[in-house]
């Protein structure tokens, strides 16, 4: 791990990223002068930023950044690290070193115990649950979460030998194909899944489970895999691990097996179990994929020692992420509740419904969905069928506009054509391509709905749909 010195300025040329965000936020609470910049500001990520304090400006000025000060080192992350961002490119012509936010975390996020938490799926809960409990713990970690928890900060820096990372394995900057996680050289692990995803990085699903697998292998001897299982692809990548590994799901052969999961409005409860040791939890998250998260950070707190009162306890106050089945309108009196949840593939979507469907078994269940760019390929619209089979109306709006190679032959889908491809197993599907129409078309199905049973009206996506989800609630609150 470097050091920082405290008289320096950091600028973040993509900062309303979720990890950028967290680091910035992070670094501006210990104390260093940080300044940031991104082509736009949404919640709940600039909500984040502005309560904080830092001081951010939309699109790429050099001569901002001059006004500010010179900074000393210059964080590019998301669509900052494009080679025409000027900002980047003043930094250059004035010797300004630029770091992608990979490198940046590596060099001085990580600690000599490095946990990091990662799969498709799962790693951000993950890392903010253990964030969470390494903190009562009083191991007092330097973390950083892709994500906005709920009643803690999504990033902090320490001096404790112990650091707690998401790692993402989405490439580090358009100029570095490298996945983040490759800079955080962990000691701990917690593998959750592992299912090809973001096509446009890795063409084949071999190329994708290759990244997984040079991780795992680079983890020291002395080192600790926590892997899930019960995941086909985690199943294929375990055997590269030189170090012990712990396993954990529903499968008998786990060596902590999660058992009898009950679900509720108000979360879940479940028992974990080691041999003839079982350990009753009680959570306030929503889902019933919680539990395997929630049972994937016990057996890793666990293991490193931290008492299983102590994890308990901590498991029960964990409040959530923002964007994870995060409840953000519930009316008795409308009979509607509005959820916003990270669900861009497929897959994510036919889960998050599902639970849902489980806990409000009488409601209508209206979804709108965005997809990532792993969800616009031609090859995940075999994914599609019936994923939407829990919901009673899908909603698809304007998908956000991407950049497309001229050259490739297979564009991605766009919002009409994946409004037909759902419809193919959901017939009552929409493609309403204009935000207020379909805000209006929310609030009236959920006011005039003939039903006495209710409405459940959820955002399925990674985007932040535009400011549509606050229009609504803002809309129900009259």
């Amino acid at each position: 791990m470097e050091q920082l010195g405290k008289e320096i300025r950091i600028h973040f040329a993509g900062i309303c990223g979720v990890g950028t965000s967290a680091v910035a936020i992070a670094l501006h609470k210990s104390g260093y002068r940080v300044t940031g910049s991104d082509k736009g500001f949404y919640p709940p990520v600039s909500t984040a930023l502005e309560k904080a304090g830092v001081t951010f400006y939309a699109g790429w000025h050099p001569e901002q950044m001059e006004q500010m000060g010179t900074p000393s080192m210059v964080i590019a992350g998301g669509g900052g690290t494009s080679s025409t961002n000027p900002e980047l490119k003043w930094a250059e012509d004035h010797n300004i070193p630029i770091l992608s936010f990979a490198e940046f975390v590596g060099k001085y996020f990580v600690r000599e115990n490095s946990i990091v938490t990662v799969g498709t799926w799962g790693k951000t809960t993950c890392a903010a649950i253990l964030a969470h409990i390494l903190t009562e713990a009083n191991y007092d970690p330097t973390f950083m979460i892709g994500g906005v928890p709920i009643g803690m900060p999504s990033g902090k820096l320490s001096e404790s030998d112990w650091s707690v990372l998401e790692g993402d394995e989405y490439k580090s900057a358009i100029w570095d194909t490298r996945a983040k996680f490759s800079y955080y050289s962990p000691t701990h692990l917690l593998l959750t899944s592992v299912s090809w995803d973001h096509a446009d990085l890795y063409p084949t699903e071999d190329a994708y489970f290759s990244a997984f697998e040079n991780l795992v292998s680079s983890l020291p001897e002395t080192g600790l895999l926590v892997a899930c299982i019960d995941n086909p692809g985690v199943r294929k990548v375990i055997g590269y691990a030189k170090c012990r590994a712990v396993t954990y799901g529903t499968r008998s052969s786990a060596d902590y097996q999660y058992v009898k999961v009950g679900e509720s409005r108000d979360g879940i409860r479940f028992g974990i179990v080691r041999g003839n040791e079982a350990t009753a939890i009680e959570s306030q998250m929503i889902g019933n994929f919680q539990a395997e998260n929630i049972t994937g950070c016990f057996v890793l707190a666990k293991e490193i020692g931290i008492p299983v009162k102590t994890i308990i306890s901590c498991l029960a106050s964990f409040s959530g992420i923002k964007r994870r089945f995060e409840k953000r309108f519930e009316s008795e009196r409308l009979g509607v509740t509005v959820f916003d949840c990270h669900a861009p593939t497929p897959e994510k979507a036919k889960s998050v419904l599902r639970d849902l469907r489980k806990i409000y078994d009488k409601e209508k269940i209206i979804a709108i969905y965005e997809p990532n760019i792993g969800g616009r390929t031609p090859e995940s619209a075999v994914k599609y069928t019936d994923a939407f089979s829990a919901a009673d109306i899908v909603m698809i709006p304007q998908l956000t506009k991407l950049k497309v190679d001229p050259s490739v032959h297979n564009k991605p889908i766009d919002g009409k054509d994946l409004a037909k491809l759902i419809a193919r197993s959901h017939s009552n599907t929409q493609y309403i391509p204009n935000d207020d129409k379909l805000v209006t078309e929310l609030i009236n199905l959920a006011t005039g709905w003939p039903s006495a049973d209710g409405t459940v009206i959820v955002f399925l996506g990674s985007h932040s749909f535009r400011t549509m989800i606050e229009q609504v609630v803002e809309k129900l609150k009259v």
